[in-house]
């Protein structure tokens, strides 16, 4: 039971064969605030990476990171200048966006208790629906090959159908989910 960032995260481990060694918090019992932890990460949030001394937290940050110092030549982050604006692009906006209204949705319901605002699952779906209108035109989000942005995506939108929220109208959405699963059928049922 990961976030989603932190399952961003064990996706790109899992895709780069790299051993990550994961220390679980009990947020709720207030672990991310111990001062051991606050050492690492003044900010508290997870997942936080600590390589070889090196702490980086926000979930796309280490993405990027294991991508470039593990696999640099790996399509997961493409070299091109373009190409990763592109990456880049979805990173940001499914951070500021996608998984932001997500979260304005979810997280009241888990944190507090309280019933589904449906104007807010509405402002999600409306963007639920330009995700779904941009797959209309590629296999993956940024062209023929899986990127960074196709994992971060993906865990909002699996973290959203495990919130209940009814996805089943956007058929682009549906298809690349398929496409994902089909390609990480071995760690699948594991991280998403």
């Amino acid at each position: 039971p990961f976030s989603a960032p932190c399952r961003q995260v064990m996706m790109v481990g899992k895709i780069l064969n790299l051993p990550i060694e994961t220390k679980p918090l009990d947020l709720m019992q207030g672990e991310h605030l111990k001062p051991e932890f606050l050492k690492i990460n003044p900010f508290h949030c997870i997942p936080t990476l600590v390589d070889d001394g090196f702490a980086l937290w926000e979930s796309r940050a280490i993405m990027t990171y294991l991508v470039n110092k593990y696999a640099p030549e790996s399509s997961l982050y493409p070299k091109d200048l373009q190409a990763r604006a592109t990456v880049d692009r979805w990173l940001y906006w499914d951070n500021g966006s996608l998984y932001a209204s997500l979260g304005a949705y979810y997280f009241p319901i888990v944190r507090q208790g309280v019933k589904p605002d449906p104007a807010v699952a509405t402002l999600f779906m409306d963007k639920v629906k330009l995700l779904d209108e941009a797959l209309a035109k590629t296999k993956y989000l940024c062209g023929d090959t899986i990127t960074l942005a196709d994992l971060a995506v993906l865990t909002s939108i699996t973290t959203a159908k495990g919130a209940d929220l009814d996805l089943s109208a956007f058929k682009n959405v549906d298809r690349w989910l398929k496409e994902l699963e089909t390609n990480y059928a071995s760690w699948w049922k594991e991280l998403v």
